[in-house]
């Protein structure tokens, strides 16, 4: 599996974590290992950029998906996994900070974060939260994978409640 992290921020982001916690949801959705990632962190102001660019919606965001190949997880144990291009997944510390920080359990931006990886790379497979049935199967699966890396990791409590919209 080839995940690629280029931070171009300016902040100082735990990179080995997202590098973890991205491999960690590969494997638990059984993604081919030949599959490749990009993981790029950004400022606020090429947030934005981005935000209204590909959104038409102003102000910067917290994690934007970029899909190649639409991959999709196999449906079944039985089935291989397609090898492909996942795409790009861009996150912005700044936001990761502020949603961290005022979410009802108080989390840092590296939790912030490690959380908006596993969302964006639901989105980059298909995954959405636009309806109450696909918000609940999206959030769930993110917290469960969350929630196994960090019992893998041995850190501590549950994974930060979502945030990301």
């Amino acid at each position: 599996m080839t995940i690629d992290v280029n931070n171009e921020s300016g902040r100082t982001v735990d990179e080995r974590a997202l590098l973890d916690v991205a491999r960690h949801a590969l494997n638990r959705l059984r993604i081919h290992p030949l599959s490749e990632l990009s993981l790029i962190v950004v400022d606020a102001e090429a947030m934005e950029q981005l935000h209204l660019r590909w959104m038409d919606l102003p102000g910067p965001t917290d994690v934007m998906s970029f899909p190649m190949d639409e991959l999709r997880p196999p449906s079944r144990d039985d089935e291989d996994p397609p090898e492909g291009l996942l795409g790009d997944i861009v996150l912005c510390p700044e936001v990761a900070e502020r949603q961290g920080a005022e979410a009802p359990t108080g989390h840092s931006m590296d939790e912030e974060l490690q959380l908006l990886t596993v969302h964006g790379l639901l989105h980059l497979l298909g995954y959405d939260h636009e309806e109450p049935a696909e918000r609940a199967e999206m959030f769930g699966l993110q917290s469960a994978i969350v929630d196994g890396w960090r019992a893998e990791y041995g850190l501590e409590g549950p994974s930060p409640a979502p945030t990301a919209s």
